[in-house]
């Protein structure tokens, strides 16, 4: 959305959301940027891997090969989460390409305790629903934060995620692989990949966030090239960036009104 003619912004989603995550903050975009809100390999109308690759430099190819297939030199980035750790991998094997970007919840490494949590959820996640009200329901109780959009956009997020069965009911739209098997980088060479970075970053946290800690956090805004943090009180994992903590920080950095 928002003309062709104003900078370009790529938002990249979170691991089983999908380019509806950010229905909330793209309008506060589209004056003056163009913005694409992607869907990932594997989830939402984004074809799966035909080889079962989902590994972070699997998604930081898919993102050089959608910035030379629209022929943008430069572009700004949005990422939660898994998005806001392949806008790191990107930012840092792609240095001149990046503007700035905006890195939500999400380090180089990932804090043990969100992590197992992670792990379990996505490997104990329901896998059918007999109505659209079950979908909702499973999303409301997985995601406090999903309460807080409007009831159109829930509808809007949660349908988007999900697909019809033959028989009756829905399922995921999101490759079964990705719970199967989800791949986290190696810390020590996210590290060394965040330090190319030349781009300013505003790292977001949610102050009770489970992925995030402080201390990598206080290492990325200490370490890196350009990183300055806002945090978001009363919030877990991860803020939904319209959280007037993280939209004025967002709206500051790239000059909306």
């Amino acid at each position: 959305s928002g003309s062709a003619t104003n900078p370009p912004v790529i938002m990249v989603h979170g691991l089983s959301g999908n380019a509806h995550a950010f229905d909330a903050l793209a309008p506060h975009f589209i004056a003056r940027y163009h913005v694409f809100s992607v869907d990932v390999r594997g989830r939402g109308d984004s074809d799966w891997a035909k080889d079962g690759d989902y590994s972070n430099e699997a998604y930081v190819d898919d993102l050089e090969g959608f910035r030379a297939a629209l022929g943008l030199e430069r572009f700004s980035l949005v990422g939660t989460s898994m998005g806001g750790r392949i806008s790191l991998a990107y930012a840092g094997t792609y240095p001149d390409r990046v503007e700035r970007a905006v890195i939500n919840d999400i380090g180089p490494e990932v804090d043990p305790r969100g992590g197992e949590r992670i792990r379990l959820s996505t490997r104990d996640a329901v896998t059918f629903f007999q109505t659209m009200d079950d979908v909702l329901a499973w999303h409301r109780e997985q995601r406090p934060l999903f309460s807080q959009l409007s009831d159109e956009q829930q509808r809007l997020t949660a349908g988007y995620a999900v697909k019809p069965v033959a028989s009756g009911g829905f399922t995921w739209k999101m490759d079964p692989a990705v719970r199967q098997n989800p791949r986290r980088p190696d810390p020590e060479a996210s590290w060394a990949q965040a330090m190319q970075i030349t781009a300013p970053l505003l790292l977001v946290r949610g102050a009770d966030t489970d992925l995030l800690s402080e201390e990598v956090a206080a290492r990325m805004v200490r370490d890196l090239h350009d990183c300055r943090m806002v945090e978001v009180p009363g919030v877990g994992h991860a803020p939904t960036l319209a959280e007037p903590e993280a939209l004025n920080a967002i709206k500051q950095m790239f000059s909306l009104a």
